[in-house]
């Protein structure tokens, strides 16, 4: 039986971060037939559809996103999970993670959390420099992403993970690496690191149009890249993935099955899922959403199926990104030995049948996607 994953989007935050464009609402948002403490009701009707048109499939993983999916409180994330493992049932082993901003979560949150079957907690940090913070529009204070992530540890997650966010304008290289060691101090076994991008329609974007902030600049994100790589792998923390670190054993498996195109099925508003190149989205809307739930039908908005050429240039650029590479069957060997000559891929392992970036194609993977498909 081919192995599935599970995402439920969970489209609430207590307030929206100037830098944010993910499909999330505020209360105020929301409208008159929405309510977010009965909308897991909703998670659970999907969850009941999509078991009704898959059939028998295994759940290996399930990742709670969003969003702020700890804001539905320990109990209704218990009855979406209960409700996953009672449709399709659980792996032995299987990955059951939630993500969670900071002041959203307390030790007796994670005791239930726990409890209740999840083996995995992700953290939105994004910094520890105050002013920092400011400029993202976080509303945590700045050690609590490190509290929060212990408190993880203590009630017994053996998989804490911690999301940074660099290159912000105003960050320096120190507030940079004291957010790392903050990070590494709490005991975490994975780090996620994203530059900051600045999304149309954002906040964020309509301060930097005014001038108020200057854009981030691609070579002090590149540098400050360097900087995290090598911080975590002094810590015993390596990439497996463009963004993200870990120690062994501590790989997110969910993100895995994207990058290696698995199968998934996306539970919630505006939520992807993916099977054998056929790829549909739901409604972005949670009222929208829910009214087609109430309506009988699965909520999707739209749909498409890969061409052999959109399939395989997926293929090329999620390959890319793992550290356990692409195999390079069926490319140009023209193409990889100007990847080699440039010093963007490992020249023995590509010798060995296999793409792996170096540092440097890390920080140039489009370019090298370009070449291997052009």
């Amino acid at each position: 039986m081919t192995p599935l994953s599970l995402y439920v989007h969970v489209p609430f935050c207590a307030s929206r971060c100037g830098y944010c464009d993910f499909n999330t609402y505020t209360s105020a948002e929301l409208g008159p037939d929405v309510s977010r403490d009965t909308f897991h009701r909703y998670l659970i009707d999907e969850i009941a559809m999509a078991r009704a048109a898959l059939g028998p499939r295994e759940v290996h993983t399930v990742f709670f996103g969003g969003g702020t999916p700890t804001l539905l409180g320990p109990a209704a994330l218990a009855e979406i999970l209960a409700a996953i493992e009672q449709g399709f049932g659980l792996a032995p082993g299987a990955e059951v993670t939630t993500e969670a901003n900071p002041d959203s979560v307390d030790p007796a949150a994670f005791d239930a959390l726990l409890a209740a079957g999840f083996t995995r907690v992700s953290l939105g940090m994004q910094s520890t420099a105050p002013h920092v913070l400011a400029t993202l529009e976080r509303t945590h204070a700045p050690g609590r992403g490190v509290a929060a992530a212990r408190e993880a540890r203590a009630a017994g997650f053996e998989h804490v993970n911690l999301d940074l966010i660099y290159a912000t304008p105003g960050e320096t290289d120190d507030d940079l690496r004291r957010s790392v060691d903050d990070a590494l101090s709490a005991g975490i076994d994975h780090l996620s690191a994203y530059a900051l991008v600045v999304e149309d329609g954002t906040p964020l974007a309509r301060r930097v149009r005014r001038g108020e902030l200057p854009l981030p600049d691609d070579d002090v994100a590149a540098h400050r890249y360097e900087l995290i790589d090598d911080a975590l792998a002094g810590a015993g923390l390596r990439w497996y993935e463009v963004s993200n670190w870990s120690r062994p054993g501590g790989e997110c498996q969910h993100n895995l099955a994207y990058w290696r195109n698995a199968d998934w099925w996306g539970i919630g508003p505006g939520a992807h899922g993916h099977l054998a190149g056929h790829r549909w989205w739901n409604h972005k809307h949670p009222a929208t959403y829910a009214d087609a739930l109430r309506a009988g039908g699965l909520p999707r908005a739209g749909e498409e199926h890969l061409s052999a050429e959109e399939a395989e240039l997926e293929r090329v650029m999620l390959g890319l990104r793992m550290r356990e590479g692409l195999v390079t069957g069926g490319l140009d060997p023209v193409a990889i030995e100007a990847l080699v000559d440039r010093g963007l891929v490992d020249a023995g392992q590509a010798r060995a049948g296999r793409l792996v970036l170096t540092r440097t194609g890390r920080l140039l993977g489009d370019e090298a996607v370009r070449v291997l498909t052009a």
